[in-house]
C-alpha cells in the first residue's frame, strides 16, 4: 500500500496516536475523574459499612437499602438536569410535600383513583416546571431566586392544605409502589419497585443525555451563549430540564409515601440532599461538566456515608445537614479545581521545522505576485 506521506513531499506528519491501553486501563483513568471518582466512593463506602456493621452485606438487607435509596436518586437525576445546565432548582423539596399531600387527600381509600391522582400529580409536576423555566428563560430572573419563591409559595400551599399536620395514608395499593415489590426473588428475597423505577429512570436518562438534546444541554451550561448563537432555544432547552426536575420530584414523592406515609414534613429538604448528590457525583455547579450516572452514585455515596456514620455511631442524624454543607463545600472546591485541571492545555514543545519551512524561497516574479 503507498504511504500517505509519501504523496506529499516535504511535509512530516506525526503518526496518529493510538490506543494501547485495554478496558481496565481507561476505566483506571476514568476513576481518576470527578465524576469516575465517586464510583470508587461509593465501592470503598460499602466496604466500610460491611466491616462496620456485617449484617449490612447480608443481600436482603442490602437490596432494601437500594429501595430506600432510590428516590434521593431518582431526585438527584432530576436535579442534575438542571445543574449541568447551569441553573438551580430549590423547589424541589417542596414540589415532594404538595404531591405528598394531594395523593394522601385525593386518593384516601380508593384504589381507583391511584391513576387518575397519580396523572395528576405528573401534569401539576410539569406545569410547576414549565412556570420554573419560563419564568428563568423569558423573565431573565435567576433560577436561584425564581426556585426560591417556587419553594416558599408551595410551602404556604402544603401548611394551608394540611395545618400543619399529618393526614389519613392513602390506600394500601398505591403505597406499595414505595415500600413493596416483586417477592421470593432468589438470594435477594425482594426486588423493589422503587429500584426497578430508578433503573427504568436511569436507562432514560442516559439515552436522553446521549441524544441531541442531552448534548445541547451540557453545551449550554459550559457556554450559553455560544450555544444560542448556534441555534438552539434555550428557553425550551432549559424549560424542559425544569420539567424533567419537577416530574422526578413527584416521581420522589409517589415513592416517598409508601415509606414515610403523608405529613407536610416529607420532602423538606430533599433539595440540598439531591445538590448534595450530585456535586458529589463530581457535576460542576456552574454547569457543562457531569454525568448523569456519577449523579446517581453520588446519592448513593452519601447515604453509605450517613449509613457507616450511623453503624460507628459517630454523628447524630441531627448532624446529618451539617455533614451535607460541608460535602457541598468540600466537593464543590475539589470538582472546579479537577475539571479546571483538565481543560488547561498541555504545553508543547516547540516543533522542529519541517521541510516546508526550510524550502528555498521562490524567485521575485514568478508565483509570490511580485515584480
Amino acid at each position: 500500500m503507498t504511504d500517505v506521506t509519501a504523496l506529499r513531499p516535504g511535509i512530516d506528519r506525526e503518526p496518529l496516536p493510538e490506543h494501547h491501553r485495554g478496558l481496565g486501563g481507561r476505566l483506571a483513568e476514568a476513576s481518576t475523574t470527578p465524576g469516575g471518582a465517586v464510583f470508587v466512593l461509593v465501592a470503598v463506602l460499602l466496604v466500610a459499612t460491611i466491616v462496620a456493621n456485617p449484617n449490612f452485606g447480608d443481600p436482603e438487607v442490602l437490596i432494601r437499602f437500594l429501595g430506600r435509596t432510590a428516590p434521593i436518586a431518582i431526585a438527584a437525576v432530576g436535579q442534575y438536569y438542571v445543574i449541568v445546565s447551569g441553573e438551580f432548582d430549590l423547589s424541589m423539596g417542596a414540589v415532594i410535600s404538595l404531591q405528598v399531600v394531594l395523593a394522601g387527600n385525593m386518593i384516601g381509600d380508593d384504589a381507583g383513583m391511584i391513576l387518575p391522582v397519580v396523572l395528576l400529580m405528573l401534569l401539576l409536576g410539569a406545569l410547576i416546571g414549565v412556570m420554573n423555566g419560563l419564568a428563568t428563560t423569558v423573565l431573565k430572573v435567576p433560577s436561584f431566586i425564581v426556585t426560591l419563591g417556587m419553594m416558599l409559595a408551595l410551602a404556604g400551599i402544603v401548611d394551608y392544605a394540611t395545618g400543619g399536620a399529618a393526614k389519613s395514608n392513602p390506600v394500601d395499593e398505591f403505597r406499595q409502589l414505595g415500600r413493596g415489590g416483586i417477592e421470593d426473588v432468589p438470594v435477594l428475597g425482594i426486588l423493589p419497585y422503587s429500584l426497578m423505577i430508578l433503573i427504568v429512570v436511569c436507562a432514560v436518562s442516559v439515552w436522553l443525555m446521549r441524544r441531541p438534546y442531552g448534548r445541547t444541554l451540557v453545551a449550554a451550561g459550559d457556554n450559553a451563549e455560544a450555544a444560542r448563537l448556534a441555534g438552539s432555544s434555550l428557553v425550551w432547552l432549559k424549560t424542559r430540564a425544569f420539567v424533567l426536575s419537577s416530574l422526578s420530584a413527584t416521581l420522589a414523592g409517589i415513592l416517598l409515601v409508601g415509606y414515610a406515609g403523608v405529613h407536610p414534613s416529607v420532602g423538606q429538604g430533599y433539595e440540598f440532599t439531591a445538590i448534595t448528590a450530585v456535586v458529589l457525583g463530581g457535576v460542576l455547579l456552574g454547569g457543562g461538566r457531569g454525568w448523569v450516572m456519577s449523579a446517581v452514585a453520588g446519592a448513593f455515596a452519601l447515604e453509605l456515608l450517613f449509613t457507616l456514620l450511623t453503624a460507628l455511631d459517630v454523628i447524630d442524624s441531627a448532624w446529618r445537614d451539617t455533614v451535607q454543607g460541608v460535602i457541598i463545600i468540600v466537593a464543590v472546591a475539589l470538582g472546579a479545581r479537577a475539571w479546571n485541571a483538565g481543560r488547561r492545555p498541555s504545553r508543547r514543545r516547540p516543533s522542529e521545522p519541517t521541510d516546508e519551512t526550510t524550502q528555498p524561497m521562490p524567485t521575485p516574479g514568478t508565483n509570490t505576485g511580485e515584480r
